[in-house]
């Protein structure tokens, strides 16, 4: 034996004779982290009312609450465990096992969905035509129908753009709703043509494949716990009053775990708005009073240069334009108006003003005039992701700024005019072979797309 245990010994004989020299547990007499029993009174009491919420979302909401300090994962965890809320499961998945994909930005795609499980009073069951934005989990759709047939659904749809805009792409499955892929005929389908008049790409899944609109898929699930479990509703009409209130708060306030434990509409509202020409390259540079304003273009890898220094504004703003402010040994990054990033500055001051007065400059020498579009006959071409169009077997600049939008093509005299609306953006000399403008000209809607799978 040591020496220690000697000593220790004789202090336990001193002080209890005999009985100090029996073994006793080698539990700790207190452990200064441990969960306080209000804490975890509280947890056990989220649990038993929202029995769908997991560690994190406990932890969030006592995080809101104000306890201090909020207990980890893993401790809420144990704390679910011990008091049988939670099975323990054989193997934990870790978060490296996960492999999410989604898009760099709000708008980019959406994931549509027919959903059922609403229950009527009068015995029949209802459908739900349901869209998920693929970056932000924004619900843009969500109408309850009789019956989830072709005109229904691109009701849906149509509406869903009204309230929102026209997406880049839109992501559904195979159902005959949707396209006409395994269906009788060989035409397309009405949400099909919706899509192509608009210049919306529509993507499918693969046949038997689920998990590609895997967000969508959990939004359904989400709908089925908190708000169709168990409800009967009067009529269609009350259902879709009900179903209104609860997206409300589905995407205003309830947060979201698969971004950051914040609603959905903190990154909706970060979408990309339809640019305007004028607006844009005619305004006059940012002059606030008191704070100097910079612009800088997000690269592809989600930094900007500022001050001959790089700082992270975010892969998903790549292509972006945002506003750089510097006050107090503090840079901000906004995005319409929106704060998205804050850094300590590392850039000497010496140098922020001239990279200021740069930008401003270069602001000023973007600037046009803009003219009136021209009067000949055009065609409609989409902007594909180079910037270009093609007319006539040939491509023609336009411009990043429009990638994805539908422009105007004329010829007028010896030159190609490409305008937007009222708005002439490029005009190019002829380049192309003049015998085939007249294939051009006969189909003004451009060549339809082969619909392809996701």
């Amino acid at each position: 034996m040591t020496r220690q245990s000697v000593h220790r010994w004789l202090r336990r004989y001193a002080a209890r004779g005999l009985a100090g020299l029996v073994d006793a547990s080698t539990v700790p007499g207190s452990c200064p982290h441990q969960m306080a029993s209000v804490v975890e009174a509280r947890v056990i009491k989220m649990r038993v009312a929202h029995p769908g919420w997991g560690p994190r979302t406990i932890g969030h909401w006592l995080a809101r609450e104000g306890v201090d300090p909020v207990p980890g994962r893993s401790s809420i965890y144990r704390c679910l465990v011990r008091n049988g809320l939670i099975t323990p499961e054989a193997r934990r998945r870790r978060r490296a096992d996960y492999k999410r994909w989604e898009r760099a930005r709000s708008m980019e795609l959406w994931q549509m969905d027919v959903v059922g499980g609403v229950c009527l009073a009068d015995g029949s069951e209802a459908k739900v035509v349901t869209g998920v934005d693929d970056h932000s989990r924004f619900c843009v759709s969500a109408l309850v129908v009789a019956r989830a047939t072709a005109r229904p659904t691109c009701e849906a749809l149509a509406l869903a753009m009204r309230r929102h805009g026209v997406p880049a792409q839109i992501l559904t499955d195979n159902g005959k709703v949707f396209t006409g892929r395994f269906g009788p005929g060989t035409g397309e389908v009405l949400f099909d043509r919706i899509c192509r008049e608009n210049g919306i790409k529509h993507l499918l899944t693969a046949p038997r494949s689920p998990t590609t609109t895997g967000k969508v898929e959990r939004f359904h699930r989400t709908l089925r716990q908190e708000f169709l479990a168990g409800r009967v509703f009067a009529t269609i009409e009350v259902a879709q009053s009900e179903l209104d209130g609860w997206v409300e708060h589905y995407n205003h306030q309830r947060p979201h775990q698969g971004i950051g434990m914040v609603a959905p509409f903190e990154r909706f509202r970060l979408a990309r708005a339809e640019p305007s020409t004028i607006e844009l390259e005619n305004a006059a540079p940012d002059t606030t009073v008191g704070l100097e304003v910079a612009h800088r273009r997000v690269a592809a890898n989600g930094r900007i240069s500022f001050a001959s220094t790089s700082y992270l504004a975010g892969k998903w703003l790549a292509g972006e334009t945002v506003e750089v402010t510097c006050e107090h040994g503090v840079l901000q990054l906004h995005h319409r108006g929106v704060l998205v990033a804050t850094h300590a500055r590392r850039h000497s001051p010496a140098k922020q003003t001239a990279a200021i007065r740069r930008g401003q400059k270069r602001a000023l020498r973007r600037t046009v005039t803009p003219r009136p579009a021209p009067s000949a006959a055009s065609v409609t071409r989409k902007v594909d992701s180079s910037g270009n169009v093609s007319f006539a077997g040939t491509n023609y600049r336009v411009g990043n700024t429009f990638r994805r939008r539908q422009v105007q093509v004329a010829i007028v005299e010896s030159s190609v005019e490409i305008s937007i609306g009222e708005e002439l953006i490029r005009v190019h000399p002829i380049r192309h072979d003049r015998t085939r403008e007249h294939g051009a000209l006969a189909n003004p809607g451009g060549r339809p797309h082969r619909t392809n799978a996701a």
